[in-house]
């Protein structure tokens, strides 16, 4: 089977990322499905291994191609950013976030020089990253700058659901106001173009209803006769496979069954529970639209508990296999198109 070459960065040093990217890396599994290997700071990993009680071997790289991907070798590349610094757990630090920001900055100049088919990324803090003057407030928005790509869409993957956002980080009433016609149609044609760039022949699309029961034509509310059905029937004069809107309170249960290939989700909440409910360690981000696979854990930095030893890595080693899994499918389908 192909085995992509994988990226891992351990996110903020503060935060848990360290220790489960260590578990990652101690997953047989994980060497099956993909060639993985660390970016970030040696002192990082060992101080996880001494709190998990386990002896790791390290294998210090320069470049990917000097990497074994062995399991029982855990190969390493540190950026060397913020040297000497003094990283405590738990709190939020600029140095902590400077070096977090560098190992991006690497695994996206890898990703855009076709080094690595894949990225799996531990944690960042958002404090941090303004402590340190870094000009983004998350993952996506700086994959989505720094590969200069026209947008990063983001898709919830968990099981058998494939579900994507049309609102994410904005209050519900400003949720309500940006669903409308024309930017569900924008997401409808982007969704189905990454889709069918993973081998999906006519994806499809089942967009959830805002309101309940779908609106009952009217009566609780008209956003789905205003937008969200033209956009539905706009999408489908393209040729694109949409449906709906559908009820959101079934929808979920219906993709689960094998009726869909995806969702698209209102607003953050609407496809967050349904996702987190069915499993909240198997829930993975993943970012469509960049020049290669990104993928993230659903969960933040948990200063609560970073430094005890206690982290599950249990969502990273999903997030690495899903990263994987999603490279091997896009390179598969490159490589079944005729040139």
């Amino acid at each position: 089977m192909l085995r992509p070459v994988t990226a891992i960065t351990i996110g903020d040093p503060a935060g848990v990322g360290p220790e489960i990217v260590l578990d990652t890396v101690l997953t047989p599994m994980i060497y099956d499905v993909c060639k993985p290997f660390v970016i970030g700071a040696r002192e990082h990993l060992e101080q996880a291994a001494q709190l998990k009680g386990v002896t790791i071997e390290v294998n210090e790289i320069r470049e990917p191609e000097e990497a074994r991907f062995e399991f029982g070798t855990i190969d390493l590349l540190d950026t060397g950013a913020a040297p000497g610094a003094r990283i405590a757990y738990g709190e939020v630090q600029a140095d902590a976030a400077i070096r977090a920001y560098s190992y991006l900055e690497k695994s996206i100049e890898l990703g855009m020089a076709g080094r690595v088919d894949a990225v799996s990324t531990a944690p960042i803090n958002k404090a941090a990253l303004k402590a340190a003057g870094v000009p983004f407030i998350g993952h996506t928005e700086i994959f989505q700058a720094l590969t200069n790509s026209t947008y990063g869409l983001t898709m919830f993957n968990v099981h058998k659901l494939r579900v994507f956002f049309l609102t994410r980080h904005v209050s519900v009433r400003e949720a309500c106001d940006l669903i409308t016609r024309e930017r569900t149609l924008t997401y409808l044609k982007d969704i189905d173009r990454e889709l069918r760039a993973l081998g999906f022949e006519n994806p499809s699309i089942a967009v959830a209803a805002l309101n309940p029961h779908g609106g009952e034509g009217g009566m609780f509310g008209t956003e789905e006769i205003e937008h969200l059905i033209p956009a539905v029937e706009d999408a489908k004069a393209l040729g694109i496979n949409a449906r709906g809107p559908l009820p959101a309170d079934s929808i979920f249960a219906f993709a689960l069954d094998g009726h869909h290939d995806c969702i698209l989700s209102l607003y953050h909440d609407q496809g967050h529970i349904a996702c987190k409910t069915l499993d909240f360690e198997k829930a993975v981000t993943i970012t469509l639209g960049l020049p290669f696979m990104r993928s993230s854990v659903d969960h933040g930095t948990a200063f609560d508990i970073a430094g005890k030893g206690v982290a599950n890595g249990g969502s990273m080693v999903e997030s690495t296999r899903v990263a994987a899994e999603y490279a091997r499918l896009s390179i598969e389908h490159r490589q079944s198109v005729p040139a």
